[in-house]
């Protein structure tokens, strides 16, 4: 069984408070977008839980720890699975605020469900999921929605970015979640951003922001000049994905790639 783990992208970011816990609750919007993984299960005759392979961007971790294989070994806790055979061709880039490796273990909770028959209900699925990380039961329903909490309460959200093109950079820069957070100042916003962003795409640019930005952007002006060059090239709306470090711009028109961002990640598709 094959299926594509798809990317998504945060569409403004409220650092709201800090939690009792050492966690920060947030408000965002999460949306889908095209930029693909791939992943393939089979049933296998071996001894072994499960053998993994990968391919594409090179993963530098053990199996173990590869947030896929803690899936199905989530799974395998609860149900009854065979030995299986795992491939991960991976395509979405890491550290990019992308949600790339939790897409990859909630598609794998998915196709383990259809796969072995073991029909977990939907929320169920978003439970599971939510034990390997804050947004992964985002990719259960995979639909664009209000995100609070630490990012794992979900409202549905009518956003429809339908005919517009998205541009994404992802330069080779890492920020680490301390580096995000250290010169951020909590606040409940003056709107949330469940409101605003009910507003035309037009006018997202004066309305709706990510507040990762004021703390990186400062020890990483080159994201910074990439956020400017999107608005240059026309750009709707341009902003950093969840702490980055990719940026993406939402057009109306089909952009071209300046010839300096080669040395980046960069991908462009038209959105259904």
């Amino acid at each position: 069984m094959l299926c594509f783990p798809n990317a998504k992208i945060n569409i403004g970011l409220n650092i709201v408070e800090k939690r009792a816990d050492g966690f920060h609750n947030i408000e965002t919007l999460f949306y889908p977008i095209p930029l693909l993984d791939g992943l393939e299960i089979v049933e296998s005759k071996s001894k072994k839980t499960y053998e993994f392979t990968s391919s594409g961007i090179p993963i530098h971790i053990n199996d173990k720890d590869n947030i896929v294989c803690k899936a199905f070994e989530l799974l395998r806790s609860r149900y009854s699975i065979p030995p299986t055979k795992i491939h991960l061709h991976k395509n979405i880039p890491f550290g990019a605020g992308l949600g790339g490796g939790s897409a990859d273990a909630a598609f794998m909770i998915k196709m383990l469900n259809e796969l072995y028959q073991l029909n977990i209900p939907h929320e169920e699925m978003e439970n599971l999921a939510g034990q390997l990380g804050s947004d992964c039961p985002f990719f259960i329903k995979n639909q664009a929605v209000f995100a609070e909490g630490k990012g794992d309460v979900f409202t549905e959200c009518k956003i429809d970015l339908s005919g517009y093109f998205i541009l994404l950079v992802k330069p080779d820069i890492h920020i680490g979640t301390p580096e995000a957070y250290a010169n951020t100042t909590p606040a409940i916003p003056k709107q949330s951003l469940k409101i605003v962003s009910k507003e035309p795409i037009k006018n997202w640019k004066n309305l709706i922001f990510n507040d990762f930005e004021n703390s990186i952007f400062p020890n990483h002006p080159e994201l910074a000049e990439i956020k400017y060059k999107l608005y240059e090239m026309g750009a709707v709306y341009a902003s950093m994905s969840g702490s980055g470090s990719s940026l993406f711009g939402l057009f109306k028109e089909k952009p071209n790639k300046p010839e300096e961002w080669k040395k980046h990640f960069c991908w462009m598709s038209k959105l259904d």
